[in-house]
Formats: structure tokens, C-alpha cells, sequence
């Protein structure tokens, strides 16, 4: 526990302004991103807290006007005034850039929040903000509005025998493209929080829909491998190793093996998610990969001519995750948004900690070990295996055989400019047929595909290579696929998935997502891959002189207000549009609707993909009853 947290420790290192002009430069983006990591700031701040072991309750609330509250019952900021300032102390952090308690390590000894700005970033991009702290028997309050200027300086308002904060803010529409939060990105960052502090509860309230949740772990790390696992085929016992080193950084890692091709690892920085990862899991790939070739080697599992094992082939299949609390005084991240961890001593803390330990857990559970190095063998005569197949693919693509396959089904651009083409992966023949009359010809491509796309997730390479859509689809890309995936090699600047707007539709969307994610997951992370909306009425006059197109039924309801008389037509897919109408609505760059197609989780979508795209039949039965609303699909 700290030793002490007074209004000397608040200290100023200057406006607001900066932070509207350029808003990017604090939270990232002005788009759902930005927009979600306001209510991150306020809520690093209470795990600051919870760290500190001052606080183990944190209540979030969603209104239905989208204006957030965050309530904590740690120790409350200080309610005095900032001799450096000449403000309240609450004013201060909450008005004044780089003004906070993280810049004195007698108040935090570690800390998540965004380097003591992430409380005046959030006031400067709100419409209005209201503070509330209970401390010292008081009750102090707060209001700013208009992005940050004081409507009401921090004041006393009562008594009370509590302590805490309860910070309460709207963003400003003025500076993001939505204000619109998204529930389930709020749950999922609060279930990760819970297993990171055991004992720590959280409550989230939904006032749009009256639905309370409570997230609370006994076991951590455990319960989190548990959760992402959910939905997989497990083959390891789970393994959690925890120690503080020399530099008093605190390590805790949890690991699991499955039966999966892919690789999971999280990690976090003083509980905030390391996104790009950086040094503390540079320490734990070193370590497994170390521990992994000597065990492997003193179990005679490698011959002394054999190589080592590759630390891809080690962790294919690897589930992990890596949380460390590094002291503020040594601390350092690249960016204002803490996306990678850039502290060294943390590389060799895990490095170190997870290693010793490694090596007695190996030596514990001798069955687990084997298991694990099994599967890594499995994993490396695959690898070789498939990197044989793609260079048959290779060889097959400059032949004969390769051109009449492509010429029996991509339409291909005029244009060599990559930067500007797009191709649209539409399905079937009547799609195919209209979007080759609709496209511009000079930048747009169309590949029609034929049959249901091979689902990867429940099969290997060698039946994903010889899949003749699959194989298309990769020639087409020019990229090739993983592990030896080239995005220099990108023909393409957007990938477009045009499907009808049905449960067939959806399927095939899905279907060609899990292949990109699995085998071209640079695709979606560069902002390569998206899906064409297309329309789902259109309505028109009676004497077809006014002529709408709708994409919701909330749309549709608007357009029947601006009719007297009117006639309504409902796609059902692409085919019964025509090139004209196909072209104004689906494919003109000026007026089309585009969902550009993102991973801002990995853990989630690891997740997210396994369970409905694996063999887990009741997992996947429990994620569509929980989150498809049947009603739209009644049609």
C-alpha cells in the first residue's frame, strides 16, 4: 500500500486545446477505437487503485443518452488545493494536461493510467463532465462543460464516512464520428480486468436495456486461459508461474497447449493491454523456446545432429498470457497510447521468472511435458510438409493449368496500380454476372466463387491446398499465406467479401473471414479486407420519377414518410439486382457502404472464432442464442 497520496503529490508538468486540435495523438483515433478508450482512461485510474490496494469495488454505468459513468471506492483524489496550479486539486487534474498523481511514486508505486493526462484528455473531448469525490469525511463536486472549461469549480456539497470517485462524462459529438459505445467491447474489457486482480469486483449496468453484469474471479490467470479455451480441444494441464524480480517488476504468466494451428498470447503493462506486444514477451518466447530445445534435448527428444525447434513450431497450438506491474520510475511505452511495452528490465524479469519455474514444471508434470513436446514435432513436420505443398502451389502458378483456372473466373482490373484496385469475391454465377457488367473496369476486379468455401478452422493445410476455391482466392491475392505470407506482394489495395444479404450470405462471410484471420491475418490488420453492404429495399413512386434504396428497416420507415404512393422491392440477393442498380448502391466509391474489417481484441477474436468455427457444438449453440437476434432473421 502506498505510503502517502496528499495534494503535494498531484504534480503539474499546461490548455485543453491540444488535445481537441489533435485529438489522435491522445486516445488513438476519433472513431469507435477513441471513442471506447475514454471510458479506459477513467477506468485505469480506479485499477490504479486497485493496485494500490486501496479499492475492490468499480462500478460502470451506460446511459441511454451514451454519457458514461465509472464509480470506485479506492481512496478518492485529493480535495485540497495544488500549490502549483493555484486550483483545487480536482480541478486540477481534470483541466490541466500532464497534472496527476502518476508522476510522484510515493502515491502510485505502479500504474496504468495514460502518463497522468488520461483524466484531462477525457473532460477535453466531452461535452460535459461532473465529478464526485467522497474523502476525509467529505463530499467535493465538480462540473466542467464545452470540452474541459469549469461550469462549477470542485466545491463540498456533504459528509459522508466513504471514499471514492465517480466520474460522469458525455463525448463531445462535435469530435467523433460515433458516440455510440458498444456493450459487448465494455463487458469484454471488464471480464479481462476482473481476471487480472482476483477479488476485485466489477458491475456494469446497461440502462438501454436494464441488464446488470458482475465480473469477479478467484483464480486470475487460470480462469482466463479457462475462458479463451472455452471452445477448444485442450491437451495441457494449465501452467501459472508468478515471482517479482530484482527491479521489484511483478511477473504473473498462465499457460495452456491445444490442439489449435494458431497461437494465442496476451499481454498487459500495469493492467493495460499491450496490444503489439514488446519486452515482457520477448522474455517469455525466449524462455519457452530455451526451456522447450533443452528439455527436448535432455529427454533425447532431439539427437545432437537434430536443430532446434523453431519458436513457431513451440507455440502453435500455445494459449498464454503474460501480466506484469513495472514500477512508474522505470516504466516506458511506445506512444500515448501504451500499445507496446518498451521497458527492458521487464524482458529479462519474465525471461528469468518464467524460466526457472518452466523448467521444475516440465520436470512435475512429465506427462504434460511430453504431450507438449509431441505436439511441437507434430507441428514442425507439418510446417515442412505444408511449406512443400505451397511450393507446388508456386510451381503451379506460372503453368497452363494455373492461367485457365484464373481465366475461367476472375475478371481482372485494367489497371496494374495496386493502391487503387479492388477485387469483390461475390458469390455464384447470377452476382458474378452482374457485378462484372457494374464494375469500372479499370480498378475493379470480380472473382465469383462456386460452392461453399472450405470452413479452415476444421481443416489442415494439405485439404486447404487442395481446395480449388482457396487456391484461386491465393493466386488472385498474390501474397500467399502463412507463415510465408508477403503483403509486398498484394495485387489488391481493398478486398471486397459481396454477398446477398442472408443467413447463406452471412455463412459465406464468415467462412472467408476464419481463412483470411488464420491464413492472411496482415489482411485485416493493415485494413485490406472489407464487406460490401448491399441494399435491402428499394422503394420508389408510383410513376418511378423518385427512386430510394434503404439498408435497414429504420431507413425504409423514414423513405414511407416522404411517399404518397409507393412501391417497395426486398433483395434477396445480389442476383436480382441489375448491373445499374448493383453499381449505384453496392459498388460506386461515392456512395457505397463499406464495413471495414478490424481485429481490436485478439484474445476475443481468438475466441470468437474458435467457438463459432470449431468442433465445440454446445460453446457455439450458447454464443448464438446469447447474441443473434432471431427476429432479423425472420425473412
Amino acid at each position: 500500500m502506498a505510503n502517502t497520496y496528499s495534494d503535494s503529490d498531484i504534480k503539474v508538468l499546461s490548455g485543453l486545446e491540444p488535445v481537441r486540435k489533435r485529438p489522435g495523438m491522445y486516445i488513438g483515433s476519433t472513431d469507435s477505437y477513441g471513442l471506447h478508450h475514454l471510458i479506459w482512461e477513467i477506468f485505469d485510474n480506479a485499477i490504479d487503485e486497485v493496485i494500490s490496494g486501496n479499492c475492490n469495488l468499480i462500478k460502470i454505468t451506460l446511459n441511454k443518452d451514451q454519457s458514461i459513468i465509472i464509480e470506485d471506492n479506492g481512496r478518492g483524489i485529493p480535495i485540497g488545493k495544488n500549490t502549483q496550479s493555484g486550483l483545487s486539486t480536482i480541478d486540477t487534474v481534470f483541466t490541466i494536461l500532464h497534472a496527476g498523481g502518476k508522476f510522484d511514486s510515493n502515491a502510485y508505486k505502479t500504474s496504468g493510467g495514460l502518463h497522468g493526462v488520461g483524466a484531462s484528455v477525457v473532460n477535453a473531448l466531452s461535452e460535459w463532465l461532473n465529478v464526485i469525490v467522497k474523502r476525509d469525511g467529505k463530499i467535493y463536486e465538480a462540473n466542467y462543460i464545452n470540452g474541459g472549461q469549469i461550469k462549477n469549480n470542485a466545491h463540498l456539497v456533504g459528509n459522508t464516512n466513504r471514499s471514492g470517485t465517480y466520474v460522469e462524462f458525455k463525448p463531445d459529438n462535435k469530435i467523433f464520428r460515433t458516440i455510440k459505445f458498444n456493450p459487448s467491447i465494455i463487458k469484454e474489457r471488464i471480464r479481462e480486468s476482473s481476471f487480472l486482480y482476483p477479488g476485485l469486483e466489477i458491475q456494469f449496468l446497461d440502462n438501454n436495456t436494464s441488464e446488470q453484469t458482475t465480473f469477479k474471479s478467484s483464480k486470475g490467470l487460470v480462469e482466463y486461459i479457462q475462458y479463451i479455451n472455452e471452445s477448444k480441444s485442450t491437451i495441457s494441464k494449465i501452467g501459472f508461474f508468478k515471482g517479482k524480480s530484482k527491479d521489484n517488476i511483478e511477473v504473473e504468466v498462465a499457460f495452456q497447449y491445444t490442439t489449435s494451428s494458431s497461437e494465442i498470447i496476451v499481454s498487459f503493462a500495469n493492467s493495460v493491454k499491450t496490444h503489439d506486444g514488446g519486452t515482457h514477451e520477448q522474455g517469455f518466447k525466449s524462455a519457452l523456446t530455451e526451456v522447450i530445445n533443452s528439455y527436448a534435448r535432455k529427454n533425447n527428444n532431439l539427437k545432437e545432429k537434430d536443430k532446434n525447434f523453431d519458436g513457431d513450431d513451440i507455440r502453435e497450438g500455445l494459449t498464454a498470457i503474460i501480466s506484469v506491474r513495472v514500477p512508474e520510475k522505470i516504466i516506458a511505452y511506445e506512444g500515448q497510447t501504451k500499445n507496446k511495452l518498451f521497458t527492458q528490465e521487464a524482458a529479462f524479469a519474465v525471461k528469468k521468472i518464467f524460466g526457472d519455474q518452466l523448467v521444475f514444471w516440465l520436470e512435475e508434470n512429465k506427462d504434460d511435458a511430453n504431450t507438449i513436446i509431441e505436439k511441437v514435432i507434430t507441428s514442425r513436420q507439418a510446417r515442412l510438409a505444408a511449406k512443400k505443398a505451397r511450393e507446388d502451389v508456386k510451381k503451379l502458378k506460372n503453368t497452363n493449368k494455373q492461367k485457365i483456372l484464373l481465366s475461367g473466373k476472375l475478371t481482372p482490373a485494367q489497371s496494374k496500380d495496386w493502391t487503387k484496385n479492388e477485387i469483390f469475391i461475390v458469390e455464384g454465377d447470377s452476382a458474378g454476372g452482374s457485378a462484372k457488367l457494374a464494375r469500372d473496369k479499370k480498378y475493379q476486379a470480380i472473382l465469383p466463387l462456386r460452392g461453399k468455401v472450405l470452413n479452415v478452422e476444421k481443416a489442415n493445410i494439405s485439404d486447404l491446398l487442395k481446395n480449388e476455391e482457396i487456391c484461386t482466392l491465393i493466386s488472385c491475392l498474390g501474397t500467399g499465406i502463412t507463415p510465408e505470407f508477403d503483403i509486398t506482394g498484394l495485387k489488391y489495395n481493398k478486398v471486397v467479401i459481396m454477398t446477398d444479404a442472408d443467413v447463406d450470405g452471412a455463412h459465406i462471410q464468415i467462412l472467408l473471414l476464419t481463412f483470411f484471420y488464420r491464413y492472411m491475418k496482415p489482411l485485416i490488420e493493415q485494413g485490406h479486407i472489407y464487406i460490401a453492404q448491399s441494399p435491402l429495399y428499394k422503394i420508389s413512386s408510383k410513376d418511378n420519377a423518385n427512386v430510394k434504396y434503404a439498408w435497414s428497416e429504420e431507413e425504409l420507415d423514414e423513405y414511407r414518410k416522404q411517399f404518397k404512393s409507393y412501391d417497395i422491392q426486398r433483395y434477396k440477393g445480389l442476383g436480382e439486382m441489375n448491373a445499374e442498380q448493383l453499381w449505384e448502391t453496392t459498388m460506386d466509391p461515392n456512395v457505397r457502404k463499406f464495413i471495414k474489417v478490424n481485429i481490436d481484441d485478439h484474445a476475443i477474436a481468438e475466441k470468437q472464432v474458435s467457438t463459432l468455427m470449431g468442433d465445440n457444438v454446445s460453446s457455439r449453440k450458447k454464443w448464438i442464442n446469447e447474441n443473434v437476434d432471431f427476429t432479423l432473421l425472420e425473412e
